[in-house]
């Protein structure tokens, strides 16, 4: 199997891929295949379930039913299709399978745990959970399904995406037991908001034994109180976003909005510090660090540097960790949209043509494992370095 157009864009080092490294690749590829026999009970599905994944892998242009089977010899898409919406075979093992898969390679006690949905444009009304609704993916109000997901970031910055949990809406979708027997969705499904989707990934992750210091998230998931209120009470430290209108109580017991308190900030109060690497280099901006009322909360100020644009974070900081850590933990966010741009772009997380509710998540799953793998080959091609990889 030709991985090279796969790996080559995560893989760190310049120069030829050598033989000996495909040849390790697609190795490491056969093991994950082995590892994944378990999972599925029929020899076919088991079959099926490599064709589908060496078909996310492999560098053709769209990753759908019709070209997948095309790339892995199928005269036809049916059989795929399937394995995806028939086939009796557990998703949630395969999703254990693959936190496990990627706690061996890259768990880390300094991690930091990141959440955040994105959305699937869709036309028509079939497709599980789609709804007209506003995307921040697609940057307006569309016809699209949203699902809510949990990255795992190291401090070396390798990320992959931990779990996932489709969003449907109450009135449009649960309300509508005739349109969900129709999608498959379970009978007893419940519904759930996007912070409480995350409250339970963090539960599973936690169970699992996952290590991490940190959680982040964007505005929704920061001005949350419930979503808040689980985090301290399993005392887990977390760096979020929150508009600028969220009440906060300074050290002198007065009421008053986060945006006011940037006011009253004078030049000493910034400091200008790195939180990652983007495209264009390192994210440098301006940050100040506000105390309040309790000592375990701290707020936090981002200025931009070209135009003075802020940005506002409530801080859950327990070890009172310092300065550094909390911009650092901040700027994790951004991981998973690489997540996101990665697994979208390489391993087709966007491209199915399922509509139900069990075949949506195997895709995803099986997406995820896919871009798992990836990550991790750069992540041991990383180590090696340039040097040893052309030996």
């Amino acid at each position: 199997m030709e991985l090279i157009s796969s790996v080559r864009p995560q893989v760190v080092y310049d120069g030829a891929v050598t033989r000996e490294e495909l040849d390790g690749w697609n190795s490491d590829l056969e093991c994950l295949f082995a590892r994944m026999g378990p999972v599925f009970y029929r020899t076919e599905s088991r079959r099926h379930a490599e064709q589908y994944l060496r078909g996310l892998l492999a560098p053709i242009q769209r990753k759908n039913g019709w070209t997948i089977a095309e790339h892995v010899g199928e005269p036809e898409p049916k059989a795929l299709q399937r394995f995806l919406n028939l086939s009796p075979w557990d998703v949630d093992r395969l999703l254990e399978l693959n936190r496990d898969y990627v706690m061996e390679h890259l768990a880390s006690p300094g991690a930091i745990l990141v959440a955040d949905p994105t959305g699937f444009a869709k036309k028509g009304t079939k497709s599980v959970g789609v709804q007209r609704q506003y995307s921040g993916t697609l940057g307006r109000i569309d016809n699209c399904q949203i699902a809510t997901f949990l990255a795992y970031v190291t401090p070396d910055r390798d990320r992959v995406l931990l779990d996932r949990r489709l969003y449907l809406p109450k009135d449009s979708w649960l309300a509508d037991r005739a349109r969900c027997d129709e999608a498959g969705v379970p009978a007893d499904t419940e519904f759930k908001t996007r912070p409480q989707q995350v409250s339970e990934m963090i539960d599973a992750a936690r169970t699992a034994g996952v290590p991490f210091a940190w959680f982040t998230a964007d505005e929704e998931f920061g001005q949350n109180p419930g979503l808040r209120a689980d985090l301290e009470t399993a005392r887990i430290s977390y760096v979020m976003a929150v508009p600028k209108t969220t009440p906060v109580t300074d050290t002198a017991g007065r009421d008053t909005e986060i945006q006011h308190l940037a006011n009253k900030l004078n030049h000493t109060a910034w400091q200008r510090r790195a939180c990652g690497i983007g495209s264009k280099g390192f994210r440098v901006y301006d940050w100040a660090l506000i105390p309040s009322a309790d000592t375990d909360h701290e707020y936090m100020i981002r200025r931009s540097i070209d135009d003075g644009e802020l940005a506002f974070y409530h801080c859950y900081n327990p070890g009172h960790a310092g300065f550094g850590e909390l911009v650092n933990v901040a700027g994790a966010r951004w991981p998973i949209e690489e997540c996101f741009g990665a697994a979208k772009n390489e391993v087709g997380l966007d491209e199915y043509q399922v509509r139900k509710y069990d075949a949506w998540h195997r895709h995803m799953t099986l997406a995820m494992l896919a871009h798992s793998f990836l990550a991790i080959t750069a992540h041991h091609a990383k180590k090696r370095g340039p040097k040893q990889a052309s030996n």
